[in-house]
């Protein structure tokens, strides 16, 4: 019953195939008579699967079956109709058609870019994170694209999982601790490229910082790029994704796809098929909303032949060395390297210190990079904006609300990463609501 009951989880919390059901039932009874009581069961539980999907609680249906077992279906079943009627007008799941009748995404200000989903509250790059992000007005969701070791592309933002996952909690895992060679450092930990998807599925996420809310550490799974999709296509209006291909480099060294495919190829073939295409602010841009941002330039270029789905370049701190070229940042965010990326982006992603330099915590003389960057028609969107006091500098006087208005108004950035999606969306309404038709 125990095996069964984790089975059902994982068959609820992923997109499966029915033939995969199938196969797993098969394996489980013998008779037609068991396998017509099964079937009781388990056409529920597609039903169940396909509600849960749709309203963004696969993880906390997997957690029900688990601990309260099958005598706990039909109730949930109940639950899930009500709050699917509950919610929103029922419509077809994203992976089939749309009507285009979704109110619109708004392009009349700084776009509001969910870093990592609404991680302030909830555990990094999980499902409620992004879903809430959706829920507190977030323009876009932002995830960071790594693979499994078969090759099942996820969404986490470290190579390894120790920083923001219970995997060291789970002793089955124990042996598979290892040292890698990442961007030039040696990194001892548990990493997503030693894990299959169906082990990673049974690893709870937990907040990064401490000093978060620690009330949702386990509850949540890693989820895959595909589930991060769905939840952006899911929503009652238009919301954008924000991808990143995250350590390249080590991601293609460490894992292999068939046919001679790499992991930029993975990437642009997932958004292809559920229909991310055109250039920024074309028609088809503009119903699917979508940019791929990279630390490493030579992706950018790479996927450039593959897609015309905008691009943005990434920053770090200007002594750090890039992965992919060995040159600094400070050399990468010269007028002579804009000029050479500009025709394969349309903006760039700096930390935002290294557009305004910090010192002692307190704001120094702003560079001239937003300016070069706007002289080449290249949008800037920094990175990242939080509300604690840890993160604010002393000149905004712990309000957040004063950091968006000296990076909107007086550097003139066009988007910006926050973990607080809320306060960043509370501040543009009352600085400067939509026009009404948006």
């Amino acid at each position: 019953r125990s095996k069964f009951r984790f089975q059902h989880a994982t068959m609820v919390n992923t997109v499966v195939s029915f033939d995969k059901l199938k196969a797993l039932w098969h394996s489980e009874v013998h008779d037609e008579q068991k396998w017509a009581a099964n079937m009781v069961i388990l056409l529920p539980s597609l039903y169940i699967h396909r509600l849960s999907l749709r309203l963004g609680l696969n993880s906390l249906v997997s957690a029900a079956i688990v601990n309260f077992g099958l005598d706990f279906l039909p109730l949930l079943l109940l639950s899930l109709l009500i709050a699917d009627c509950a919610s929103r007008p029922l419509y077809r799941l994203p992976s089939e058609a749309r009507d285009g009748t979704k109110k619109p995404l708004q392009t009349s200000r700084a776009f509001n870019v969910a870093h990592r989903g609404s991680n302030g509250e909830f555990p990094e790059e999980t499902a409620p994170a992004y879903m809430r992000a959706i829920e507190e007005g977030a323009d876009f969701i932002e995830s960071d694209i790594l693979s499994t070791k078969d090759g099942v592309l996820i969404c986490h933002h470290d190579v390894n999982l120790d920083d923001t996952t219970d995997v060291a909690d789970h002793k089955e895992f124990a042996d598979r601790k290892r040292t890698y060679e990442v961007q030039g450092m040696n990194l001892t930990g548990f990493f997503t490229v030693d894990f299959t998807l169906d082990e990673l599925k049974t690893i709870g996420a937990k907040q990064r910082y401490p000093f978060r809310d620690q009330q949702y550490n386990g509850k949540f799974p890693i989820i895959t790029f595909d589930e991060y999709i769905s939840i952006a296509l899911d929503a009652s209006r238009v919301v954008g994704i924000y991808p990143e291909i995250k350590n390249p480099v080590f991601i293609n060294q460490q894992v292999k796809w068939g046919n001679g495919k790499k992991f930029e190829d993975k990437i642009v073939e997932t958004l292809e098929k559920y229909g991310y295409k055109g250039s920024y602010m074309s028609e088809d841009w503009l119903k699917q909303p979508i940019f791929i941002q990279s630390f490493a330039a030579t992706s950018l270029v790479y996927i450039s032949n593959l897609t015309d789905s905008p691009k943005v370049f990434l920053i770090d701190d200007v002594t750090i060395l890039t992965e992919d070229t060995n040159k600094t940042y400070a050399e990468i965010t010269s007028d002579a390297y804009l000029d050479y990326i500009k025709p394969y982006v349309v903006g760039i992603g700096p930390w935002k210190d290294t557009i305004v330099p910090v010192n002692g915590n307190r704001l120094t003389t702003p560079t001239d990079l937003v300016a070069k960057a706007h002289s080449r028609n290249l949008q800037v969107h920094p990175y990242t904006y939080r509300n604690e006091n840890q993160f604010l500098h002393f000149g905004f006087y712990q309000d957040a609300y004063l950091e968006y208005d000296y990076w909107i108004n007086k550097i003139g950035v066009d988007g910006l990463f926050t973990d607080f999606t809320g306060s960043l969306h509370n501040f543009q309404e009352l600085s400067s609501p939509l026009p009404k038709l948006q």
